[in-house]
């Protein structure tokens, strides 16, 4: 999943961004509100990590611009911990959670996550396509009770189809939420991922919608 993180602080945010990275998501980091509006105009995120106080654009603004949009993506506020007002504000301007500094970056995963499935109307914490299961918090996938070893990106790009499980996704969108700034996929990554995932899982079990994308039949949950 690909996330924006808003973070002026060089040393927070490169913590946090390398944090975010080994739980297995891409994140795009930009250092003041008005870049960080630009970039939610021209590209699709999974969620936003947002700081308020912010140069050029505060977050609060910034929140606000978004939700003015009608984007709906979910957005997780970086406050102090005596900063009561602005957790109030931000999530009366339309922020879906907050996390007090200093933060447990394992507790920021686990909150993004939960914030990605609200996003996708999941309530379960565990995805389930018939005998395939996918555990995103422990990066483990089980295919008819068995253990599945995959790659990081096949695991991200296994995640992105089950949680839009019964919808089709282009190669366009695909490459555009697995993939930050500074990582370009080569021009047929997807389908080799694709690929990969078919002889490890099931060959039937990712489908070509031809000359439109990729899908897997709509998930089923405990």
């Amino acid at each position: 999943m690909r996330i924006l993180l808003v973070e002026d602080d060089s040393l927070l945010g490169d913590g946090i961004q390398a944090g975010l990275m080994q739980s297995g998501f891409a994140v795009d980091w930009v250092r003041d509100g008005a870049q960080a509006d630009v970039a939610l105009q021209t590209e699709t995120y999974a969620a936003v990590v947002l700081d308020l106080g912010l140069p050029k654009l505060s977050g609060l603004e910034l929140l606000r611009r978004v939700r003015a949009r009608n984007n709906a993506v979910p957005v997780l506020i970086l406050t102090a911990r005596d900063a009561v007002e602005d957790r109030i504000q931000g999530l009366d301007s339309g922020a879906d959670d907050y996390a007090v500094k200093p933060f447990d970056l394992h507790e920021l995963a686990a909150r993004l996550r939960a914030l990605t499935r609200r996003g996708h109307g999941e309530a379960a914490a565990v995805l389930r396509v018939d005998a395939l299961e996918l555990h995103p918090a422990e990066h483990r996938v089980l295919f008819r009770n068995q253990p599945v070893d995959l790659s990081a990106r096949e695991f991200s790009l296994l995640h992105e189809l089950m949680l839009n499980a019964g919808r089709v996704l282009s190669r366009e969108q695909l490459e555009q939420r697995l993939y930050a700034w500074g990582e370009e996929p080569g021009s047929n990554a997807i389908e080799v991922h694709v690929h990969h995932l078919r002889r490890k899982l099931a060959p039937e079990l990712v489908h070509t919608i031809r000359g439109v994308g990729y899908m897997l039949p709509r998930a089923t949950h405990d």
